[in-house]
């Protein structure tokens, strides 16, 4: 079985499923898994943090959640797995062409455009340089209701599959579909994470071995001497300590996973695994900035 968060795009998730050819079942592996119907439904999981619960807690059920990307995951979800039950892994990616359409009456001028979380997450700069108005609604409102609270002159930003009879694209929805793809990860609860022999993007998070100055330091030399370059470190408070820290890294085989983990309990430093992300293909890759650097 299949889920999502009830604050999740019901049609993003779903053709991430298909793309990703993901039954929810643990232990899948590549080519497996049988292909999902076009018309599959996922499950509302409720919260993020029921969500993550319920998929601990009941066998063969995983959730459709969104990654940010592999390379440079989302804040939030880092945060919310590293808090969540030790068995909580995500196990594969998939990037998923964006679905957004912007719709109106064809005499529709000006008004608010009625948003819901997912969409404004992924379409905020462009409705900002387009100078609209969003107007946030819940994920669960539906689309008769959001068509009410836009009124004659308002519009929405939706699914395409979900465009409600007697509304039109608007101009200005091209730059919507021409958005970079949304990237989508499969969670499961498992005893261990996935064996791999080509390269896999990890997500591993740990608190250093004691708390003081520099204390940083041997970590990152353990994970150097592995051979590993980290794409992405982060710190964030902790109630056990003052910090703890997020890494993304590509992995070459599960050998070298295996021996820094090993490395790291020899030392006495806490960490988790978070994902094992097959990394044959993570195009696009993540927004890169333009940096201005001092004296530059």
């Amino acid at each position: 079985m299949l889920g999502r968060t009830e604050s999740e795009s019901s049609a993003h998730a779903a053709l991430a499923a298909r793309l990703g050819e993901w039954s929810g079942v643990a232990g899948h592996s590549a080519g497996s898994v049988p292909s999902l119907a076009d018309d599959v439904e996922l499950l509302d999981l409720g919260t993020p943090t029921d969500t993550l619960a319920t998929v601990a807690s009941i066998a063969d059920l995983a959730a459709v959640v969104h990654l940010g990307h592999p390379e440079q995951p989302a804040t939030r979800l880092e945060e919310s797995l590293l808090a969540g039950d030790p068995s909580l892994i995500l196990t594969a990616a998939v990037a998923v062409p964006q679905q957004w359409v912007w719709v109106g009456r064809p005499d529709a001028t000006g008004g608010a455009v009625v948003i819901d979380e997912p969409g404004l997450r992924d379409c905020r700069d462009v409705l900002r340089t387009m100078g609209v108005s969003p107007r946030l609604v819940p994920t669960r409102t539906p689309v008769e209701e959001r068509v009410a609270i836009a009124g004659p002159a308002g519009s929405l930003v939706v699914e395409r599959d979900r465009v409600p009879a007697g509304l039109v694209e608007l101009p200005g929805s091209e730059h919507l579909a021409g958005r970079r793809p949304v990237w989508y990860g499969l969670l499961e609860s498992r005893a261990d994470w996935p064996r791999f022999d080509r390269p896999a993007q990890v997500w591993l998070a740990f608190g250093p071995y004691d708390d003081h100055r520099g204390s940083l330091q041997p970590t990152l030399a353990v994970i150097a001497d592995a051979g590993i370059d980290l794409q992405h470190l982060r710190s964030h408070p902790s109630d056990l300590g003052p910090h703890v820290f997020f890494t993304s890294f590509s992995c070459p085989r599960v050998e070298v996973l295996d021996a820094l983990v090993a490395e790291l309990d020899a030392r006495g430093i806490a960490h988790r695994t978070l994902a094992v992300l097959p990394a044959h293909d993570l195009v696009p890759g993540p927004q890169a900035l333009s940096p201005r650097w001092a004296g530059a």
